[in-house]
C-alpha cells in the first residue's frame, strides 16, 4: 500500500509539470513575421520587437477569449504599453538585418499572470487550458488524401486543441476508436478527430467529428475555404472555438463532490487523476484514499454534471452514478469489458 501511494504521488507531481508546459505553449505565439526600417539596425530591430509584442498580445487575446465576450465590453485595446507589460520574452526564430532594415520571424512568450489579471479587470471570461491531446485524422473520398493529410502540421503546439496528425491513409469517415486507438495511444492521445474533406478545389468544406472509446460525436463543419491549407486552418479554428464555448467558466459557483475512482493499474489511476487535474471545469482536486483497485477523491466543478461528463470523456474517462455516488473509470477499460 505504501509503495502504491508513494508511486501515485510521484506520478501526480509529473502531471503538474506537464500542465505548466501546456500553459507555456498557449502563451507562446510563434512565427510572427516582422519587417521594419530605422536609422540604424538597432532601431529597426527594436521597432520589429515592439510590433511583434503587439501582434502576439492581440493573437493571444483572440485565442483565449470569444469574440462575443470581447464585443460585450466594447473590444479589448492592445497598445504598445499593454503589450510590453504582457510580454515575458521575445525569441528570434529567423532574422536578416542590414542597411537599417530588420526582417525575420519572432516568437513572443507572454506572462499568464499579467494577462489573466488584465482580463479579470475587464470582466472578460477566458480559457487558457488546453483540451486533451488528439490524433488528427484527415480523410476524404475525393482521391487526394495524402495532400489533405500534409495540409496539416505534424503537431499543433500552442493551440487550445492540440493534436498529432496521422500519416496513415488507412482511415475513413467511418473509422472508430478501435481503428485508431493503437496509433492514438502511441502518441499519448486520448481521442481522435476525424476531419472529412468535402467539396472541390476553391471551395473546400470540412466536417469534423470527435472520436472516443464511448463513440463518435459531431463537432461541426467549417465554412468554404479556397485551399487545402486554408481548410486545415479552418479546422483548427473550429476546434478552438468549440472548446472555448464548451469550457469557459462564466461564474464562480461550484459544486463540491466526493467521488470514487476505479482503476486496474497504477498507470490507469494516474490517467484518471490527470484527467481531473487538467479539466478547466475542476478545481480543489484532492485524493483522500488510495487502494489497490480504487481511490476516493474530492473536487469541485463548474457547470452541471453533463458538462463535466462531456469534458471528461474526451480525456478517456467515463463518469456515472453508482449507488448515488459519482464514479470515474477509464473509458477504454469500460469499452473492453462491455
Amino acid at each position: 500500500m505504501i509503495r502504491l501511494v508513494l508511486a501515485a504521488i510521484f506520478l501526480s507531481l509529473s502531471a503538474v509539470g506537464a500542465a505548466f508546459a501546456d500553459i507555456k505553449d498557449v502563451y507562446t505565439i510563434r512565427g510572427i513575421s516582422v519587417d521594419e526600417t530605422g536609422g540604424t539596425i538597432m532601431e529597426a530591430r527594436e521597432k520589429a520587437m515592439a510590433a511583434a509584442r503587439v501582434s502576439a498580445a492581440r493573437q493571444l487575446i483572440n485565442k483565449i477569449t470569444l469574440a462575443s465576450d470581447r464585443n460585450a465590453v466594447g473590444g479589448i485595446t492592445i497598445d504598445s504599453a499593454t503589450a510590453s507589460r504582457f510580454t515575458a520574452a521575445v525569441d528570434v526564430e529567423e532574422e536578416v538585418a542590414g542597411a537599417g532594415r530588420y526582417r525575420g520571424k519572432l516568437a513572443v512568450v507572454l506572462n499568464p499572470q499579467v494577462v489573466r489579471a488584465h482580463l479579470d479587470s475587464l470582466k472578460v471570461p477566458y480559457l487558457d487550458a488546453q483540451a486533451p491531446l488528439a490524433l488528427m485524422v484527415p480523410v476524404t473520398s475525393s482521391g487526394n488524401q495524402i495532400a489533405w493529410i500534409t495540409a496539416f502540421a505534424e503537431r499543433s503546439p500552442g493551440t487550445l486543441v492540440p493534436f498529432v496528425t496521422t500519416s496513415s491513409t488507412g482511415y475513413s469517415a467511418y473509422s472508430g476508436w478501435n481503428d485508431m486507438s493503437a496509433e492514438a495511444n502511441s502518441a499519448n492521445a486520448r481521442r481522435g478527430i476525424v476531419a472529412e474533406l468535402q467539396g472541390r478545389d476553391g471551395a473546400w468544406r470540412v466536417v469534423v467529428s470527435n472520436v472516443t472509446a464511448t463513440g463518435t460525436e459531431a463537432v461541426g463543419a467549417t465554412p468554404a475555404a479556397p485551399s487545402l491549407e486554408a481548410a486545415a486552418a479552418a479546422v483548427t479554428t473550429l476546434l478552438d472555438e468549440t472548446w472555448k464555448q464548451a469550457s469557459i467558466v462564466r461564474d464562480g459557483s461550484r459544486t463540491q463532490v466526493n467521488a470514487s475512482v476505479r482503476f486496474t493499474s497504477l498507470t490507469e489511476w494516474n490517467t484518471l487523476r490527470g484527467a481531473l487535474a487538467r479539466s478547466p471545469l475542476v478545481s480543489d482536486f484532492r485524493t483522500t484514499a488510495v487502494a489497490r483497485e480504487g481511490a476516493l477523491v474530492t473536487f469541485s466543478y463548474a457547470g452541471d454534471e453533463n458538462r463535466l461528463r462531456s469534458d471528461l470523456v474526451q480525456r478517456g474517462v467515463t463518469l456515472s452514478r453508482e449507488n448515488n455516488t459519482l464514479t470515474l473509470r477509464s473509458a477504454v477499460s469500460t469499452a473492453i469489458t462491455q
